[in-house]
């Protein structure tokens, strides 16, 4: 380094270090105001903050794809909207929320979707998730934004609609959807908003950045957060006394509004929610509650920025602010990143040498999580990229067993008992686990730094709460389980008391009919009735014994063949109009008819055996020669039906005829033919429907549909040969 460069360099610091004094000084003075509290426990880690704000918030060439995960926040995970092959614009929504705890997710980028399916996403277990793939089209075209004017005159339910539909999420912490956290329930009253710019994790500078260069969007935001919380008493943005650019210019910012910028001394983890409240308000969070249990809600500086984004401009939330640093990279400093960029691009476009990469890290060296796929995308939680050297980051020692220093205790920001917790959890006590409020930890990581036999206790926390939320979990499925079984039961059991109810009822009732009836069977009247009883069974039997006569018997045969023989014509004309690939079933189907009809004949012959009193095995008179002694069967009877078996076998000879000219048609043939016999049915069809509609048939309705159908079948077949007609052509 020149003299000049080491001279320029000096007076930065001695200026940054002056601006530092300025900005302690105006907090010790502003704490007059507001009291600055402590919070227990905390350690002072290198900071690591210059290597990344050397130079303004940039941004690097569009990636190829972008993997655009569909949860990128707490709750249910987005509905895909899109489908392979779609073309979409960036800002677009690609995938709605499911459920209110559920944020949709927009395009990045314009360009092509080429995958709908499981990527690996930034998660410490490694895990893979579905995943929109879009192939970049290199424009970076916006879709039409609907900005919410005048928003201070608004419904507050639209304004809250404006800013789930944006997809905005917390983008401090575990991403929790914003317009849900905006929306208190349980009748909470907030008196109070905090702005969280504290950003204590070593390396991360995202934050300080957007302070410098966003402040006016960062203010603006803030505005309309605090209008959807009905303006809350006091609105403080808490920034620690590290960041003297940032103050000065979130004051300049804030200047005119009732919002107060509120410094306090730098000491890990005070960026925090619960340490934050704590040290702004001495307001203590209950144990598992949320702020707003204590009047207060928090957002981060990032998050209001984008609801600032969302509201006046419209804009979905498809970008944010990554700090991208480590000794392994040619170049360190904060970017505006595309959602969906693959971590590798992002380090390839900051010169990344593998060879002095110990590992990468989402997050920082605190409270992030290292990762082994590198094309895991950015997402919006994504708030560094740490890719240090063994030598800035060296691998921690193996783990000895723990001393019971109790150092763990002391540096507890949550007043936690890490000790117990780590014994609790390796026996996977649960109980004992929730009992030592193991959901308090923040994963702050400061145990695990200051353990002497170098415990990763924070881990050990990790995998408990997931085995705890799965245990959870099944017991609700178990419990739901149990209350649909109990249910069931219940009903069963009420159903067969009021079946049983029901049987005692009718058993009762007529215990007691046949005691009256036993009791007036004696008198005048009951004798009057069974004498006339007698007389109504014995008309009965005469009018039975009437209708079992050999002549009914052979008109209700004769019947039964003309029906069979009607029938078969009717299927054999239907085989001939039907297409090819309705004619087996149509075939099945006359064959069907035609045994009925052959059944039909053998009980026409045995009635006419009965009629003319011919010996069994004697064989029937033929058709249409009149019997010599069959009384009641007139001559002309036997002839009709002799002349309707003939009429059916020649309508069946005439069948197999068509049919066997049928299959020597050409298509063309077919297809006309199939056409003509349309049109007649249409116009028979037409006729009926013009009858039914001057009588005023109640069927008109049905007529109408049917003639509907042949219609649109004929137009069909018209358009089909005129289809043939052309290629012929």
């Amino acid at each position: 380094m020149s003299q000049v460069d080491h001279r320029q360099s000096a007076s930065e610091r001695r200026a940054a270090r002056e601006a530092q004094l300025i900005a302690s000084e105006q907090a010790r003075d502003l704490s007059r105001e507001l009291k600055i509290n402590d919070f227990h426990g905390g350690i002072h880690p290198p900071e690591n903050k210059h290597q990344s704000t050397g130079e303004p918030i940039g941004t690097i060439p569009l990636a190829e794809d972008l993997i655009v995960p569909l949860n990128q926040h707490i709750g249910g995970t987005a509905i895909p909207l899109v489908k392979l092959g779609d073309l979409v614009l960036k800002g677009q929504k690609i995938a709605e929320a499911d459920g209110p705890v559920s944020c949709p997710v927009h395009a990045p980028s314009s360009g092509k979707v080429v995958a709908i399916e499981p990527f690996s996403v930034p998660h410490p277990s490694g895990m893979v998730a579905d995943c929109i793939q879009i192939r970049t089209d290199g424009r970076d075209e916006w879709c039409a934004l609907t900005p919410l004017e005048d928003y201070a005159n608004r419904d507050i339910d639209e304004v809250l609609e404006q800013i789930r539909d944006c997809g905005i999420t917390g983008m401090g912490g575990a991403g929790f959807p914003t317009a849900v956290k905006l929306n208190p329930r349980g009748g909470a009253v907030i008196d109070t908003l905090i702005i969280n710019g504290t950003e204590c994790e070593p390396y991360i500078t995202a934050d300080d950045m957007l302070m410098r260069e966003r402040a006016a969007e960062i203010i603006g935001g803030v505005e309309i957060l605090a209008h959807l919380l009905d303006h809350p008493e006091r609105v403080l943005i808490g920034i620690e006394d590290n960041k003297p650019e940032a103050i000065a210019a979130m004051k300049q910012a804030a200047k005119g509004t009732r919002f107060h910028v509120v410094v306090f001394p730098t000491k890990y983890p005070s960026g925090g929610e619960k340490q934050l409240i704590e040290i702004l308000t001495g307001r203590e969070v209950p144990n598992e509650g949320l702020p707003a249990h204590v009047g207060i809600v928090c957002q981060n500086v990032g998050t209001a920025r984008a609801v600032f984004r969302a509201v006046t401009l419209g804009e979905p939330l498809v970008n944010r602010i990554t700090t991208v640093v480590g000794e392994s990279l040619r170049h360190q400093r904060n970017i505006e990143v595309p959602l969906g960029t693959p971590i590798r691009h992002v380090l390839e476009q900051h010169g990344l040498d593998r060879k002095r990469l110990q590992r990468i890290i989402i997050g920082g060296p605190m409270m992030g999580y290292t990762i082994e796929d590198e094309n895991a995308p950015v997402v919006k939680t994504t708030n560094c990229i740490l890719a240090p050297t063994y030598e800035e980051l060296p691998p921690p020692p193996p783990a000895q067993a723990c001393i019971r220093c109790g150092l763990c205790a002391e540096v507890c920001p949550a007043s936690l008992l890490p000790q117990q917790l780590y014994w609790y959890a390796r026996a996977e006590d649960r109980e004992k686990l929730q009992a030592y409020n193991l959901f308090d930890c923040i994963e702050c990581g400061a145990c695990s730094y200051v353990c002497p036999s170098s415990i990763p206790l924070v881990q050990y926390y990790r995998a408990a709460k997931g085995d705890i939320r799965e245990a959870r979990r099944e017991k609700e499925k178990a419990d739901r389980a149990r209350e649909r079984f109990e249910y069931r039961k219940l009903r069963l059991e009420k159903a067969e008391q009021e079946k049983e109810a029901k049987r005692l009822a009718r058993k009762k009732a007529a215990e007691e009919a046949r005691k009256k009836r036993e009791q007036d069977a004696s008198s005048p009247e009951a004798k009057a009735a069974k004498e006339e009883s007698d007389v109504v069974a014995a008309a009965l039997a005469r009018v039975k014994a009437k209708q079992a006569t050999p002549e009914q018997q052979l008109a209700r045969a004769q019947r039964t063949l003309t029906s069979a023989e009607h029938r078969v014509e009717r299927m054999q004309s239907k085989l001939n109009e039907a297409e090819e690939a309705q004619k087996p079933q149509l075939e099945a189907q006359l064959k069907t008819a035609e045994l009925k009809l052959k059944e039909a004949r053998e009980k026409l012959a045995e009635a006419k055996k009965l009629a003319t009193g011919s010996p069994a095995g004697e064989q029937p008179a033929a058709a249409g020669v009149k019997p010599s002694s069959a009384p009641g069967v007139t001559e002309d009877k036997l002839t009709v039906a002799g002349a309707s078996s003939s009429a059916a076998s020649a309508a069946i000879e005439k069948a197999k005829a068509t049919a066997a000219a049928r299959a020597s048609m050409s298509p063309q043939e077919k297809l006309a033919t199939e056409i003509d016999a349309l049109q007649k049915r249409v116009a028979k069809a037409e006729a009926r429907l013009a009858k039914a509609r001057e009588e005023d048939d109640p069927n008109t309705g049905a007529f109408e549909t049917a003639l509907e159908k042949m219609q649109s079948k004929l137009q069909d077949k018209l358009a089909q040969q005129q289809e043939q007609n052309g290629s012929g052509e």
